[in-house]
C-alpha cells in the first residue's frame, strides 16, 4: 500500500500505522522503539497486521475527527455504509498503564460484511508467536510481548491458529461491534470489558480535542496547523518527555534504494524544533517537557546528535533480514549518527533555550550552567570539520554548521545580556560570534554563483540554509541571493532537494520547502510564501494529513519515515510565520 494510504494512531507511547484497506501494518509495542507487533510495512509476505475489511468491493473515504488524533474510516459498498472508529486509547486520568488499541464499527446504511484477520508476525524469524485461551479470553505471545484480543458478541471467529484467528462480522445500520487489542511486555494485562473499551473511544477523542483547544492560531488555517500540532504529539513519547523523529525505521527515501533510516530516536535538531514548534502555538507542558529532557541528556551524555528515546546512547545499527518496503533494503534498527559530531546541536539547543525565555519562561541555574558551558565548546570546537546537518560520511566546513554555531554564540550572547546566563564569558562567546560570522564572510559566499555554498570550494547549494533567516544571520541581501540560487538549482516542482546531485538517490525533502516559504515569508514576500505553501499542500493532499520525510517528485507519492516530525514541525513554523505577525 502507498504510505500517503496510512494515518497514525497513538497514545504518547507508541504509533501505529492505519492503512485505507482497513489494516494496521505497523505497531511497535509497548513503545515506540519497541520490536513490531505488526510489521507487515517491511514484510509484506510474513509480517504481522491487523486488518477489518469489507468482503465485497468498496470505496473508502477517510478522515480525523476535527482536532482529534481519532480516525474514521467510511466503507460503501453494494450492499451499505459502515464507518470504522479507530483510536490508541487513553483514559480520563492519561496515557493507560497497557497499550488499547480500539476498533468500534458503526453500521451507516444498509448492512456490510467484514472479514477480519489477526496476524502475528514472526520479526524475521526471531520469535513464534502462539495463541492461547485463559479465562476465556483469546490470549497471544509474541516474544515478550502479552496479548488479548478483545471482542463483542457480534464477532464471529473462523479461524484461529497459534499465528493468529480470523472472524467475521455482519453490520446493519444503527448497529456497532467493537474488535481490540490490548497489549503488554513483561507484566500482568488488565481485562477491560467491552464497553469499557467503547467508551474510551470517545473519552480519547475529548482528550485530544480539549488539547487542540488550546493551540494558538487564527483561522482560517487552523485546522491544517493543528492537524500537524497533533501529528507532533504523537511523537513526544511520554515516559521521558523525548520527541522521536519519526514513528517507523527504514522507509526508503528512495523505492528499491539503501537510504533506509530507523528514526525511532530523539534528535537534538528534531526536538529543538519541536520545542519551538509547541512554544508558537503555546504548548508550553510539552515544550517543557521536552527541553527539560534534552538538557538532562546534553549534561550527562554531552552534545550527541541523537539520543535513545529513554536517554542515552543509541543502539548501534543492524539490519534486520525482512524484505523491506517496496523490497528496499537493509531494513535497520539503531542509528550510526548517534558517534557523529555536528556544530548545529550548539545551535539548535541555544534557539530552544532563546526561545523558550523569550515565551516568559525562565531557566533555572544548573540548566543555565549547562548552557555555558555548551557556549565554551562551541567558542573553542568552530573551526573544526564536522559531519553537517545531513550526517554525512565526509567531514566538511559545512556552511550551515558554521552559521548554526554563530547562531548558538549570538543567542549565548542575547540570553546573557538578559539575565538567564551568567555573563564571566559573555564578552568572549561575542568575540567568536564575530570571528565565525567573518570566516563565513570570507569563505563560504560565492559572487560567481550569488549565493553561500554547501561549503568552501564547491559549486554545489544546500537547502537547508534557508534556515539562516529565521536564526536572523547576516544581511538580508545575500541571504535572498542565496534562496534565488536554491529556488533555481534544487526546486523540482512545489518541492525541494536537500542539496546539490540528490536527484537520483532520493526524492525531495519536504521540511526544505517548508523552511524555503519560511524564509521568503520572514522576508517580507508573503505573496511568493503562500503560493508556494498552497502548491505543496496542495501536492501533499492525497491522505489524511499524515506527512512523510521526503516525496517523490515525478509522482508525488510519499517517501521516508512518517509521521516525520521534522516535516509537520517546518509546516507549523512556515505557516505562523506568515500568518502571525511575531517571528
Amino acid at each position: 500500500m502507498a504510505l500517503e494510504d496510512y494515518g497514525a494512531l497513538g497514545d504518547g507511547r507508541s504509533v501505529a500505522l492505519s492503512g485505507a484497506d482497513g489494516s494496521i501494518d505497523w505497531w511497535c509495542v509497548p513503545n515506540l522503539d519497541s520490536p513490531p507487533l505488526f510489521d507487515r510495512l517491511l514484510d509484506p509476505a510474513d509480517g504481522g497486521y491487523f486488518s477489518i475489511e469489507p468482503t465485497e468491493a468498496y470505496r473508502v473515504e477517510r478522515r480525523y475527527r476535527p482536532e482529534s488524533n481519532v480516525l474514521e474510516s467510511t466503507f460503501a459498498t453494494a450492499s451499505g455504509k459502515a464507518r470504522i472508529v479507530e483510536s490508541m486509547n487513553s483514559g480520563s486520568a492519561g496515557r493507560l498503564p497497557w497499550c488499547e488499541l480500539a476498533r468500534r464499527i458503526e453500521g451507516l446504511e444498509g448492512r456490510v460484511h467484514f472479514r477480519m484477520q489477526l496476524r502475528l508476525g514472526r520479526r524475521a524469524d526471531t520469535v513464534s508467536p502462539y495463541m492461547q485461551v485463559i479465562g476465556g479470553n483469546d490470549v497471544f505471545h509474541v516474544g515478550r510481548v502479552l496479548g488479548l484480543c478483545l471482542r463483542s458478541q457480534g464477532v464471529t471467529i473462523t479461524m484461529k491458529e497459534d499465528a493468529g484467528l480470523c472472524a467475521s462480522v455482519s453490520i446493519a445500520a444503527g448497529e456497532q461491534e467493537i474488535i481490540a487489542i490490548v497489549a503488554g511486555e513483561d507484566e500482568p494485562l488488565v481485562v477491560p470489558t467491552i464497553a469499557e473499551i467503547s467508551a474510551r473511544i470517545d473519552t480519547s477523542d475529548e482528550e485530544w480535542r480539549v488539547w487542540a483547544s488550546k493551540i494558538v492560531h487564527e483561522e482560517p488555517s487552523r485546522p491544517l496547523l493543528v492537524r500537524s500540532a497533533l501529528a507532533l504529539k504523537l511523537l513526544l513519547f511520554s515516559p521521558s518527555g523525548a520527541i522521536a523523529a519519526a514513528a517507523t525505521t527504514s522507509l526508503p527515501e528512495h523505492i528499491g534504494g539503501n537510504k533506509n533510516y530507523d528514526y525511532r530516536y530523539a534528535w537534538v535538531r528534531d526536538a529543538g524544533y519541536t520545542i519551538k514548534a509547541f512554544l508558537r502555538i503555546g504548548a508550553q507542558a510539552e515544550a517543557k517537557a521536552a527541553l527539560s529532557w534534552l538538557l538532562n541528556q546534553l549534561e550527562e551524555h554531552g552534545p550527541r546528535v541523537c539520543y535513545s528515546i529513554w536517554g542515552g546512547r543509541v543502539p548501534d545499527a543492524r539490519s534486520v533480514a525482512v524484505p523491506g518496503y517496496g523490497a528496499s533494503s537493509p531494513v535497520r534498527v539503531g542509528n550510526i549518527a548517534t558517534d557523529q559530531h555536528q556544530h548545529g546541536v550548539y545551535g539548535d539547543i541555544f534557539e530552544t533555550a532563546s526561545r523558550f525565555v523569550e515565551s516568559g519562561n525562565i531557566l533555572d541555574s544548573r540548566s543555565a550552567e549547562i548552557l555555558s558551558h555548551l557556549a565554551d565548546e562551541c567558542a573553542d570546537l568552530w573551526r573544526q570539520k564536522d559531519s553537517g546537518m545531513w550526517e554525512l560520511p565526509d567531514k566538511e566546513h559545512y556552511t550551515m554548521s558554521k552559521i548554526s554555531c554563530w547562531q548558538a554564540l549570538a543567542r549565548a550572547v542575547e540570553l546573557a545580556d538578559d539575565g538567564h546566563l551568567p555573563t564571566t564569558c559573555r564578552d568572549r562567546w561575542a568575540r567568536e560570534r564575530d570571528r565565525v560570522e567573518g570566516w563565513i564572510a570570507e569563505h563560504c559566499w560565492s559572487e560567481a554563483l550569488g549565493a553561500y555554498t554547501f561549503y568552501p570550494g564547491t559549486d554545489q547549494l544546500d537547502a537547508s540554509i534557508a534556515l539562516a533567516v529565521r536564526f536572523r544571520f547576516d544581511g538580508t541581501d545575500r541571504l535572498r541571493r542565496t534562496l534565488e540560487a536554491i529556488d533555481r538549482e534544487l526546486a523540482s516542482g512545489p518541492y525541494h532537494h536537500r542539496y546539490s546531485g540528490m536527484e537520483q538517490e532520493e526524492g525531495c525533502f519536504l521540511a526544505c520547502t517548508f523552511w524555503m516559504i519560511e524564509a521568503w515569508a520572514l522576508l517580507g514576500e508573503k505573496a511568493k510564501a503562500e503560493q508556494m505553501f498552497d502548491s505543496l499542500i496542495d501536492a501533499l493532499d492525497l491522505g489524511v494529513g499524515v506527512y512523510p520525510e521526503m516525496a517523490d517528485p515525478v509522482s508525488g507519492r510519499y517517501l521516508g519515515n512518517m509521521p516525520q516530525g521534522l516535516t509537520h514541525l517546518a509546516l507549523v513554523q512556515a505557516l505562523t510565520s506568515f500568518v502571525n505577525k511575531t517571528q
